[in-house]
């Protein structure tokens, strides 16, 4: 079980609260879909929703991510059920039917962002109150985007998150299962140029256009998002890269043409003084990726000028 205790500190006095994590109950499940948004970024589809006779079997939750790739969520209601092998068999039904979800994702969250999903990095997400060592080990064999999450409660107001395993990189997969009757997912649109068929996205593109002074930059700011810590995830889409942890603290993309870095992070741009031509306010700009906060890098002052402000996003999220 998580070792993790919560204590209240009353005057000098401190008390444990006592912590449960019983089976999954359908209360819980419930809770969590209706608060699906604040506490994992993703937002509410379905619930359980039915695989249809053939297969025969109900998806405990659907949703759509906060960078529109679609997120399968099972509860472990048993310490001995599999629920990561379930879960597979799920997400291989997902990518058989991706027409179904478009359709359903048009029906709950309108037209546009249904011809927006991303197919590049779909998600199983497995919730229990605790996982086996064989578990841990398991996800850690499966070239999947799979995630385990504990959850824990004390009191009757509190309710504790763990990230137990999530893939450190989580890109566009290699093959992807499709029906006969549904065609594979469209590559994007050709760049003026874009003539090789080994750049996938237009985030790799933009990269090997860049010049070698620029892509240091990019990977600096990379690799010292990775190393805030162990918890921190990769996630290329095609236009733009995300670290996260349980939700997005800072996407990021690349323009050869003007030399800049562009990251946005989960931050109240209201909470700092907004420097021009360095940092600016983007609630109501239209922009890919997630955050509020627009940070433009042009070398590497700028990026030592953005490390405490990145470090706040990680914390914060």
């Amino acid at each position: 079980m998580s070792d993790v205790k919560l204590f209240k500190i009353d005057s000098n006095q401190v008390r444990e609260l006592p912590g449960d994590a019983l089976q999954v109950e359908r209360s819980l499940q419930l809770l969590f879909e209706a608060n699906l948004e604040p506490l994992l970024g993703i937002r509410f589809l379905a619930s359980e929703h039915s695989t249809g006779p053939v297969h025969g079997g109900r998806i405990d939750t659907l949703g759509l991510d906060e960078d529109d790739c679609p997120v399968i969520l099972e509860f472990k209601r048993a310490v001995n059920e599999n629920v990561i092998n379930q879960g597979l068999f799920y997400l291989d039904w997902l990518l058989d039917h991706r027409k179904e979800f478009q359709w359903l994702v048009m029906e709950k969250l309108g037209a546009e962002i249904a011809g927006n999903v991303d197919w590049s990095a779909p998600r199983l997400i497995c919730i229990a109150g605790d996982f086996t060592r064989y578990d841990q080990h398991a996800v850690k064999q499966i070239a999947r985007n799979i995630e385990l999450i504990r959850y824990r409660r004390f009191d009757s107001e509190l309710l504790m998150l763990e990230l137990v395993h999530a893939p450190k990189q989580s890109s566009r997969p290699t093959t992807t299962t499709s029906s006969p009757s549904e065609p594979a997912p469209r590559s994007p649109p050709a760049e003026e140029g874009h003539d090789d068929p080994y750049l996938s996205s237009r985030i790799d593109y933009k990269l090997a256009r860049a010049d070698a002074e620029l892509r240091d930059l990019f990977e600096a700011v990379r690799q010292y998002l990775i190393g805030l810590g162990d918890d921190v995830q990769v996630k290329q889409l095609k236009n733009y890269i995300a670290f996260k942890r349980l939700k997005n603290f800072t996407c990021a993309e690349i323009y050869p043409q003007v030399r800049v870095v562009t990251l946005y992070l989960r931050l109240d741009p209201t909470s700092i003084e907004l420097e021009e031509g360095f940092s600016r306010d983007v609630t109501r700009i239209g922009h890919f990726g997630t955050g509020n906060l627009e940070l433009s890098l042009k070398n590497m002052d700028d990026f030592a000028r953005a490390q405490p402000l990145l470090r706040r996003a990680y914390e914060g999220s």
